[in-house]
Order: structure tokens, then sequence, then C-alpha cells
């Protein structure tokens, strides 16, 4: 089980590595599109690494809802962390 501290440093450590961004940047509130200019061959990078990271795969449809970085984290705490149903 990951906290969401856990996966945001994952994830930030992730952009910076992939994509070689500034880590002043990377905040939770930063726009993946807008304001770390991440493109959609970018997202399915990303899509991927969280994949090797997790072993398991974000679907593209939640994807398309993803916006921000904290967006991300969400989408990622709720993959490895699924509700006990």
């Amino acid at each position: 089980m990951q906290s969401r501290e856990e996966i945001f440093s994952t994830l930030r450590q992730a952009l910076i590595e992939l994509f070689e961004l500034d880590p002043e940047q990377i905040n939770l509130q930063a726009n993946l599109y807008q304001d770390l200019e991440i493109d959609s061959i970018d997202a399915v990078d990303l899509i991927d690494h969280i994949k090797r990271q997790t072993g398991k795969k974000i679907a593209a449809e939640e994807f398309k809802a993803v916006r921000t970085v904290g967006d991300v984290v969400e989408a990622v705490y709720r993959l490895v962390n699924p509700d006990p149903a």
C-alpha cells in the first residue's frame, strides 16, 4: 500500500527523469499539459512508466480525465489501493 505522498514522490522523480523537468515546476496543482508541457505521446510514456512501477495499468479512459499532477497521484492511489468491496 502506498500513501499519496509516496506516489507523489515517485511520480515527481519520474517526471524529472522522463521529461527533464525542473523539480521546482512539479507540484500537485501543476497542469500536465499547460504547466509541464507534456503532450499525448509523453502521457503514454508516463502511463507505461506507472505500469512498470506498480504492475498495474491505468485505463486510458481514466487517464483522459487527468489534468494535474494531483489527478495522477489520485488515479495511481486508487489503482494501488482498491476499495475493499
